[in-house]
């Protein structure tokens, strides 16, 4: 199956003034476009060709890092752009994920402090995510193109640490960009669509 590059969902300028619309240009048209390129190349001869995107990114997690590494990324930006939304982010959440995260990661606040921090002290590039394992919802943190798929878990949020990722907004302010990120641009439906597809 070849990798295509997804349409943004919302227009580049959508999630100004928190993402640029320079931003998306550059983070969508010309980072994720390579991730897309350079992984179909690497997926011919593979032996992973004709699987889902989820198969090749975990049957090539520590066997072939070329292709892990832009199906990876691939993979994590598919969903990047629709875990933001225009007027996003804040506590209004679907009822069933907010129960999810009270009962797991302790509220609302203590996920959003647990989250930033884990994405503020991720070293070099790298995400961190929200992601059920085992059935609760748990915060970690992944470097490069890794995600909580190679390490048995379902990622439902994830936010990109690389410094492409904020760069021109916020230069090397990273809190400054996760904060932003949680209180302005997430889309929690879009979440809460991915806890329920992980929970059921």
């Amino acid at each position: 199956m070849a990798f295509d590059l997804p349409e943004l969902p919302y227009s580049y300028d959508a999630l100004a003034p928190y993402m640029s619309a320079e931003t998306l240009e550059f983070h969508h048209d010309k980072h994720h476009m390579a991730y897309v390129n350079n992984g179909n190349k690497l997926l011919e001869g593979s032996g992973l060709e004709g699987k889902s995107l989820e198969e090749v990114v975990v049957g090539s997690y520590g066997k072939n890092a070329g292709l892990f590494n832009n199906a990876g990324q691939h993979y994590n930006h598919i969903h990047f752009w629709n875990w933001m939304a225009k007027n996003g982010g804040g506590k209004k959440m679907p009822g069933n994920l907010e129960k999810a995260i009270t009962s797991d990661l302790g509220g609302f606040d203590k996920m959003r402090a647990d989250f930033m921090n884990a994405g503020a002290t991720q070293f070099g590039s790298g995400w961190c995510w929200l992601a059920v394992k085992d059935g609760k919802i748990e915060v970690m943190k992944t470097p490069n193109g890794e995600s909580p798929l190679v390490h048995g878990a379902k990622p439902i949020l994830g936010c990109d640490v690389w410094e492409h990722s904020y760069y021109i907004d916020y230069r090397n302010a990273r809190p400054k960009y996760l904060e932003a990120f949680v209180d302005n641009m997430v889309n929690w439906e879009y979440v809460a669509k991915m806890y329920e597809e992980a929970t059921s």
